[in-house]
């Protein structure tokens, strides 16, 4: 469970707190979405391939103004057939997203976006959760500096303890795979759901209400609900016997 407005995770098993980490969550302009999904296997060594979004407003903007911007970030310009195209035979000042014919993508290594691994639950958003190069984040109080997917602060202990029931993965097997840099999938011995939440007040280990700033400013439009006169809308198919 992801609580998106206190900046943290944990896996809970058994009504027990097994594994707990800071995370770095959506900015609020790039919120963070609620939902569930079911995880179903973690990627190694992944390749990060720029979202629309991110190319739109942020990528393609830069190189505008400097072509030279995909080298210092390791970005390689693909295309339909996975061939490597040199960026310098595009021209940037005219290329828009719209027209863009071509994917963006940063190999495997410790300085791809998405860290040494990345944590998959399919899912319309994009969204997952993944190590990141950027550990200074993880210091700040207020921790909402992604696009969308949650950076976890202990990553490796988490993979560690989700392939535990796979004797193939023993956690030197994990890290020599990881030192190995080839990208690869590795299935879960079993799913597990995945709660992406929202959060401002919430029960603390002792029972206390523990609060947390509305980040998102979702609070006000839930109390205003909240405080509403009460309205039934029946499912359909509902019929009152």
């Amino acid at each position: 469970a992801v609580n998106i407005a206190a900046y943290y995770a944990a896996w809970v098993r058994d009504g027990k707190t097994v594994w707990a980490s800071r995370a770095v969550v959506g900015k609020p302009y790039r919120q963070t979405p609620v939902f569930k999904a079911r995880m179903q296997y973690l990627v190694l060594n992944p390749t990060w391939t720029v979202p629309p979004t991110i190319l739109r407003q942020d990528i393609l903007p830069r190189l505008r103004q400097d072509p030279g911007y995909l080298a210092t970030r390791g970005l390689q310009v693909i295309d339909g057939r996975g061939r490597t195209i040199d960026p310098g035979t595009i021209d940037w000042k005219t290329t828009t997203a719209r027209n863009f014919p071509y994917l963006l993508r940063q190999g495997p290594g410790p300085d791809n976006a998405l860290g040494r691994v990345k944590f998959m639950f399919p899912n319309p958003h994009l969204v997952y959760l993944h190590d990141t190069p950027a550990r200074e984040l993880f210091a700040r109080a207020e921790r909402s500096f992604s696009s969308g997917c949650i950076r976890i602060e202990k990553p490796m202990e988490l993979a560690g303890l989700l392939l535990a029931g796979d004797q193939r993965w023993t956690r030197e097997a994990l890290d020599a795979a990881i030192a190995g840099g080839r990208t690869q999938d590795v299935r879960l011995p079993q799913e597990i759901t995945v709660m992406l939440l929202y959060l401002t007040a919430f029960p603390g280990p002792d029972g206390e209400v523990q609060f947390r700033e509305d980040v998102y400013k979702r609070d006000a439009a839930l109390l205003k609900a909240l405080n509403g006169p009460f309205v039934f809308s029946p499912p359909a198919g509902y019929r009152v016997e």
